[in-house]
């Protein structure tokens, strides 16, 4: 992981929709660090920093480093609540990691060679994405910030499973530890789908096929 996202909170001492209100009309973002064995931290944010942040998708599973009145501390992102409309953020919950307690996280699939998939380039078929992140277990230090998914020889009507995943030494795909039955498959080549015709096409076959029976009905 070579990114290291920082962000500088602020502890605030009021609480409460108002509060809130003013906090995000002044440019600022409410939000909590908890867990860690340590009480629950009421902090805030600078939107517009936040905002640049999570433009970056390795934001989202990266262990970052958040800074509470000079005190440093590790966290992840737990919980993000989005304006229903503007590009606003509302609040934000920050879970606090230990280095040697491990910890459950959504990253992003990434899935590679899908141009040259030979599935899709030679035989004619659709790729289709059953997932698009999974949910790991593992350190802190283990962490990725996306895991790849190799494509290339996916053939017709094949599937890649989640127990066919690399993933880094150290991770867990927490799917796989509830048994079987959970081994679904991650992404897949399909054939085509042809469209169904439309009640008007149906009626002109029909009407093709009736004008010709009457023809070689009529014919000497």
């Amino acid at each position: 992981m070579n990114v290291d996202f920082k962000l500088t909170a602020s502890l605030r001492s009021e609480r409460g929709t108002n509060a809130s209100r003013r906090l995000r009309a002044a440019g600022m973002v409410p939000g909590v660090l908890y867990g860690g064995g340590e009480p629950p931290a009421e902090v805030s944010f600078e939107h517009d920093i936040l905002m640049h942040n999570l433009e970056d998708e390795a934001f989202y599973s990266h262990v970052l480093t958040v800074e509470v009145d000079g005190k440093p501390q590790k966290a992840i992102l737990r919980e993000l609540q989005r304006h229903p409309y503007k590009p606003a953020i509302l609040h934000v919950d920050l879970l606090r990691v230990r280095e040697d307690t491990q910890i459950n996280v959504h990253v992003p699939l990434h899935f590679i060679n899908e141009d040259t998939c030979h599935g899709v380039k030679l035989e004619g078929g659709v790729l289709s994405h059953n997932f698009v992140e999974l949910e790991i277990t593992c350190l802190p230090k283990d962490l990725p910030e996306f895991i790849e998914v190799d494509v290339q020889d996916l053939k017709l009507n094949e599937a890649i499973h989640l127990s066919e995943i690399k993933v880094p030494e150290g991770v867990t795909i927490v799917e796989l530890a509830h048994g079987e039955g959970h081994d679904h498959a991650v992404v897949s080549v399909h054939a085509k789908r042809t469209a169904p015709q439309s009640e008007e096409e149906e009626d002109e076959q029909a009407d093709e096929s009736a004008e010709l029976e009457e023809g070689e009905s009529d014919s000497p």
